[in-house]
């Protein structure tokens, strides 16, 4: 899961995912309780929702995991003359850096932390790491995604010129947990490809453990939200939206 050769077609992979819903998000949070500019993108892969917030005026550190996608990013960057910071370190014990305003976490990232104490210990850390009255926005597969998207439709595949792959969903080891076993046929020249196999493995929990481990955090709950609108979430949402307040 350290996205080691899956960085370098993410962003293929991903050219229709909602960054712009994401941005416009942070920015109604922001604007509703009248946060500063200065925004922490936690598990921020290639950059493209810090590089959106920077775009904005907000004044972004993006932190990731991973070596590779951080490398994309600060390219991204460079080719857009976007002045923003990026760090390797992991969301469970990242810092220490002067107090944000916000802190995201989007994209499913949170989902890749499997055990519960890494999520506590993750929430612990955004709370320390947060100005009074900042703002934690973040979200999560619902568990209605888990158990009748994933693993109800099981395969899923696209076939494109550059990149193709097959991607297989299996009931992981813990509750509510996903496995993505994921094979890639990248095109090196006319009629070759390369073969890339990765597993990646991914954990939610319903929404109530969620609140109590913000609660427990010493966060306030402020929003539950679901799939983008700014509705509580039924049986059926698939991305479930948190916004809580130190």
């Amino acid at each position: 899961m350290t996205y080691e050769r899956f960085a370098s077609w993410y962003d293929q992979l991903m050219s229709d995912a909602p960054y712009d819903a994401w941005c416009a998000l942070v920015e109604r949070a922001v604007s509703s309780y009248r946060t500063g500019k200065r925004i922490l993108d936690l598990g921020c892969g290639t950059g493209e929702l810090a590089l959106r917030l920077a775009e904005k005026g907000f004044d972004v550190t993006g932190v990731d995991l991973s070596e590779q996608m951080l490398a994309i990013a600060q390219m991204k960057a460079q080719e857009r003359g976007v002045n923003l910071s990026f760090f390797q370190q992991d969301m469970r014990d990242f810092g220490p850096f002067e107090p944000f305003d916000t802190i995201v976490i989007f994209c499913d990232s949170l989902n890749y932390l499997l055990q519960e104490e890494d999520v506590i210990a993750t929430f612990s850390r955004v709370y320390d790491q947060l100005k009074p009255d900042g703002l934690f926005l973040f979200d999560v597969h619902s568990l209605f995604k888990m158990e009748n998207v994933f693993l109800h439709h099981g395969t899923f595949a696209s076939n494109d010129d550059q990149v193709s792959y097959i991607w297989n969903c299996y009931p992981g080891s813990w509750p509510h947990s996903v496995e993505h076993e994921l094979t890639f046929f990248v095109r090196l020249e006319e009629g070759v490809y390369e073969r890339v196999d990765e597993m990646h493995v991914q954990r939610t929990y319903d929404v109530e453990r969620y609140v109590t481990w913000l609660k427990q955090a010493g966060f306030r709950l402020l929003h539950v939200w679901a799939d983008f609108t700014e509705q509580q979430p039924t049986n059926e949402s698939e991305r479930i939206f948190f916004i809580a307040q130190k």
